[in-house]
């Protein structure tokens, strides 16, 4: 069967208009992917900032050295709350995690992380 000369091309016109949509959806996919990432390091370098507080016997000076090893997050747009009541040591950590990817940042904003560590003194 020969294709009528209002056939031809119809295929390419059908890729013209599916590969910006699928382009989107491909970079919305990585933009939750650094997302993720970003949380991950959240909660790793909240956990290692109350480890680190709690083996220096409560002193917080190596909680801001433990963060920065832990986890690549940019300094400023995190902030670190250090606090000890009862023997317990929580260390709050709050991300806000860029959505620069191109096309998605213009739709989403930036995205808050948080992240929680409570541990026990040790005597």
């Amino acid at each position: 069967m020969t294709p009528t000369p209002r056939d031809e091309g119809q295929a390419t016109v059908e890729v013209a208009l599916a590969l910006p949509i699928l382009v989107i959806v491909m970079l919305f996919g990585v933009q939750i992917a650094l997302v993720v990432r970003d949380q991950i390091a959240v909660i790793a370098a909240a956990r290692e900032a109350a480890r680190a507080v709690v083996v220096a016997d409560g002193k917080t000076a190596g909680a801001q050295a433990a963060i920065t090893r832990t986890a690549v997050l940019t300094p400023s747009r995190r902030s670190v709350e250090i606090s000890q009541a009862g023997g317990l040591v929580t260390v709050t950590i709050v991300y806000r995690s860029p959505t620069d990817m191109p096309l998605v940042g213009i739709f989403i904003p930036d995205i808050t992380l948080r992240s929680t560590a409570v541990m026990a003194l040790e005597s």
